[in-house]
């Protein structure tokens, strides 16, 4: 858990995915749209991503990916970051961490 606790605070933007799972590839792309480069960790590729998979679920991400952290914080899953999206807080969230700049 501290492992994921120090990746997701490392950078203002940061996304646990799986390289198959077609909603992280989704997020990824909706970030990059916003001109935010976030740090990416596929658990399919990590060599302790079942155990990362295991902390995230711990720290209440659910399902576990893909798991978003704005600024250290738990944003939440896909869902969740696209009613941000939608209602028009994501881009203020990037912003504020400084995961964009405008």
């Amino acid at each position: 858990m501290d492992r994921v606790r120090e990746l997701a605070s490392k950078k203002a933007a940061v996304i646990f995915t799986k390289s198959s799972c077609c909603m992280c590839h989704s997020i990824k792309a909706l970030f990059y749209d916003l001109g935010a480069s976030p740090a990416v960790h596929e658990l399919d590729h990590e060599s302790s991503g079942k155990e990362m998979e295991r902390a995230l679920r711990g720290l209440g991400c659910n399902p576990t990916v893909p798991a978003v952290f704005i600024g250290g914080e738990y944003v939440g899953s896909a869902k969740d970051v696209i009613s941000l999206h939608v209602d028009g807080s994501l881009k203020q969230r990037l912003i504020n961490a400084k995961a964009i700049w405008f």
